[in-house]
């Protein structure tokens, strides 16, 4: 073996394996500063965690640079990161707890919020971790070698910066020592919370799509032994996955309108915007599952089945009912004589219902045209109707009458769009199909919405993506609808 590529080996070995010690010594850390308060030994964990962050980052391009194909470093790869995990996103919950008591004395009830959170949050990454090893364990067991590309590989490049990040903020130290280093790391404890909120659900939303990948990728694996050759059976069995994303649909919806109730508005649009890719993931999954057409032995096939009924419920609560709630709760609290002429609950009530019946009309529809929607969709109506109250709430601390201009546009637009569901001659483009066609245009948004989540102009960036799809229809209406209804 050439002595370079045996040097190389061993730093490969050194990257993986290193970093549970490392986490170690930062949950060692960790405890020491919950006792003893000391600066030093929180900027000495913090330094632990992002040098096992980096490891995290280049240690899967040192290993298959150097060790190609080789099943036992993809195995130590994943090893390593359960480990890794199990160890530091408890150790990040506690730590959240333990700022909200005993360093942030008074706190608010959106630090209360971000600790809850957070909590939650940890326990969806653990969640994800041992349900991906048993999906991973169960398909190798039946012979199907798993891919060792993944999509999920997504999910764990940004685990570690993230758990770094969330580290660096939950045992945050004040008057510390006079150095740079501690200079930066306490500049990452104090970032603001809707920052540190932005981030975390972006981070969420990455983990429960991973988990539906899996789902989708491995899924099937297990079908043949548990089912036993039962078509019926195996057909129940399926419907389990896309329901599931359903129900994760109108849980974010739900979600939503918690954060709305705190004042978080930014972030309750970007939970809606995670309902949306639900509700996009269950209608794929059950596509390429063959869940759309009835058995191929069944005489008298229901017309209406339990998955859609559960879909029209989750996508009513979501997409309905959740943004008629986060429209009144953000109105009705702008104190000005114009606002107080507006009748805000019958709009949102008008509006809740011009969904309800937008949905009925698509689940009894009998000539849908394939690749489109009749009518403006209802995840596209809330996000047109939500994203200009993400400005509203921005311009909240500007000149009075801006803000009460914009109330009044907010107010005519949740008419708007309440009717525009209904006018079924128009017809819209199956935006998810779309994108799935068009993977390239997916990045670029994809990479847009990235990059503007963390700027003041997200609400209008979003505000304008969904104006060009209301005026959509005058371009995509000549694409021919079996063009249209293809997924790939």
């Amino acid at each position: 073996m050439p002595g370079e590529h045996f040097i190389s080996r061993r730093v490969t070995a050194v990257l993986v394996y290193s970093r549970p010690p490392l986490v170690f010594g930062g949950m060692l850390c960790a405890i020491s500063v919950m006792w003893s308060r000391s600066p030093v030994v929180y900027t000495l964990g913090v330094v632990l965690l992002f040098i096992s962050m980096t490891f995290d980052l280049v240690d899967g391009w040192f290993a298959a640079r150097y060790q190609p194909d080789s099943p036992m470093g993809q195995l130590a790869e994943r090893i390593m990161d359960k480990l890794v995990y199990s160890i530091i996103f408890p150790v990040v919950a506690v730590g959240e707890m333990w700022r909200l008591v005993f360093i942030s004395e008074g706190h608010t009830r959106g630090e209360l919020l971000h600790a809850i959170f957070i909590l939650i949050l940890c326990i969806t990454v653990l969640v994800r971790d041992n349900f991906a090893a048993f999906m991973r364990g169960f398909a190798f067991r039946q012979g199907q070698d798993p891919e060792m590309r993944e999509f999920t590989r997504l999910r764990t490049a940004v685990a570690a910066p993230v758990a770094a990040l969330l580290y660096a903020h939950a045992f945050y130290v004040p008057e510390g020592p006079p150095s740079w280093i501690y200079f930066w790391i306490s500049w990452l404890g104090n970032l603001p919370l809707r920052l540190l909120f932005v981030i975390e659900i972006v981070f969420l939303v990455i983990n429960l799509g991973s988990i539906a990948g899996y789902c989708r990728k491995y899924g099937s694996y297990c079908l043949d032994e548990l089912c036993l050759e039962n078509e019926v059976l195996r057909r129940k069995f399926l419907t389990f996955f896309p329901n599931s994303l359903t129900v994760m649909n109108a849980m974010m919806g739900l979600l939503s309108v918690f954060f709305a109730y705190q004042g978080r508005i930014r972030e309750a649009f970007l939970i809606l915007t995670g309902a949306t890719l639900f509700d996009k993931l269950d209608g794929a999954v059950a596509r390429k599952l063959g869940l759309n057409e009835p058995p191929a032995d069944t005489d008298h096939p229901r017309k209406i089945s339990l998955g859609a009924l559960l879909d029209d419920l989750a996508d009513g609560v979501s997409f309905c009912i959740v943004p008629a709630w986060i429209f009144y709760i953000v109105l009705s609290g702008i104190d000005a004589p114009v606002m107080d002429r507006i009748p805000l609950g019958w709009i949102a009530i008008f509006y809740m219902a011009m969904g309800i019946l937008r949905l009925i009309y698509f689940t009894l529809d009998k000539h849908p045209i394939p690749g489109f929607f009749k009518g403006l969709p209802t995840p596209a109506a809330a996000l047109l109707a939500v994203s200009p109250l993400v400005i509203l709430d921005q311009i909240r601390l500007d000149a009075s009458e801006a803000f009460v201009s914009w109330g009044v546009f907010c107010s005519g637009l949740m008419v708007f769009t309440a009717i525009l569901m209904n006018v079924y001659p128009i017809r819209y483009l199956h935006y998810g199909r779309f994108m799935n066609r068009n993977p390239l245009f997916a990045s670029i948004m994809m990479l847009l919405g990235v990059a503007f989540v963390f700027t003041p102009y997200f609400g209008h960036f979003c505000f304008a993506c969904m104006v060009i799809y209301v005026l959509s229809p005058l371009v995509t209406r000549r694409i021919r609808p079996e063009i249209a209804a293809r997924e790939t």
